[in-house]
């Protein structure tokens, strides 16, 4: 429209090297709902590399998207891909830290396909589609690994990989578990969508990351509640139908690594092996339904990770990026570009 502004990149909270593009999508029920697209901004040595094809991912596009009561914050993340010689890019999703306005239900969706959209205005701003000739790798954690699985199983052939972080594929109580509450969750969804649900969240996880309470990261605690968003029977419905679909098998056409740690710790008092142990999934059951994403799945097993492997303490977060590039270079063979 004549006389509009369009969107701009901006300076963002990130600080150096970080720009934000805010993302319209419209109005739903609580009015304006936007995404936001977050992009580093590649060094010389780290461009020039990747013009040479130096680098497991040269040539590629990276787009990651967080997880549950979370937004992107990790600055060491990206540079991680920007020196593999890529174009790294985060997508905080509606209702999520940077989109998230003050009118809004945190997080709130009914169905995970709504998401589509965010995707892929994020993927028009990134220049993806069309001629670009660009490799694009997915990258999720947790609720954002599943949202993105399912994303490329309906759209086969746009992703040429994907990198999952403890992507939540199933529920905490198994398959069993699962189908078992499914009819109430269900049933409450229809009666009353947004009705309040016990908060389960003790605030270990966040004890296990924050910096002032014994983590290494310093993040908006605004963006990301100490004891997580409330949640609601229409959202957990959607969540339950996306556990259901991944169950039943799903092909994302593109090769997949899953990083999980090496062992659960899920319990109601605190204790300091949780710090090196994920307390939010039961990563066995993880590891048996990524299976489930396709013909090549990979698995990667991170001793000492948290849920977020990346955000876990420096021995296990370096064993990650190796175990990432490891897999690039010998079964993402698509990843790479010209």
């Amino acid at each position: 429209m004549a006389g509009s502004a369009l969107p701009k990149w901006e300076p963002d909270v990130l600080g150096s090297g970080f720009e934000r593009l805010e993302l319209p999508l419209g109005d739903d029920d609580e009015g304006a709902v936007v995404a936001t697209l977050v992009r580093h901004r590649r060094g010389w040595a780290d461009r020039i590399g990747g013009l040479l094809g130096r680098g497991a991912a040269a040539g590629a596009d990276v787009l990651y998207v967080h997880g549950w009561s979370d937004y992107f914050f990790n600055p060491e993340l990206a540079q991680y891909w920007s020196s593999a010689g890529a174009r790294f890019f985060a997508l905080d999703l509606r209702k999520y830290g940077r989109s998230l306005r003050e009118w809004q239900t945190p997080g709130y969706v009914t169905d995970l396909a709504t998401y589509d959209a965010d995707i892929e205005a994020a993927l028009a701003a990134m220049g993806q589609g069309g001629a670009s000739g660009r490799p694009l790798v997915l990258m999720g954690h947790s609720t954002g690994g599943l949202v993105l699985s399912l994303w490329a199983a309906r759209h086969p052939g746009r992703a040429s990989a994907l990198v999952l972080n403890s992507p939540w594929l199933e529920f905490q109580l198994s398959r069993i578990g699962r189908e078992a509450i499914a009819p109430a969750i269900v049933f409450g969804a229809r009666i009353n969508p947004m009705g309040p649900m016990p908060n389960v969240d003790l605030g270990f996880y966040t004890r296990s990351v924050d910096r002032a309470q014994g983590g290494e990261w310093e993040y908006d605690h605004a963006w990301r509640p100490d004891r997580g968003f409330k949640v609601h029977p229409a959202w957990l419905t959607a969540i339950l139908a996306g556990h259901a679909t991944i169950a039943a098998g799903i092909d994302v056409g593109a090769p997949v690594l899953t990083l999980l740690s090496a062992r659960s710790m899920i319990q109601p008092r605190w204790d300091e092996g949780m710090r090196t142990s994920d307390i939010v999934l039961v990563v066995d059951e993880i590891a048996a339904r990524a299976t489930r994403l396709g013909p090549s799945v990979g698995i990667a097993r991170i001793d000492g990770a948290l849920h977020d492997v990346l955000l876990s303490r420096e021995p296990a977060r370096a064993a990650a990026y190796a175990a990432i590039t490891h897999w690039l270079r010998g079964y993402a063979p698509r990843v790479r570009g010209r």
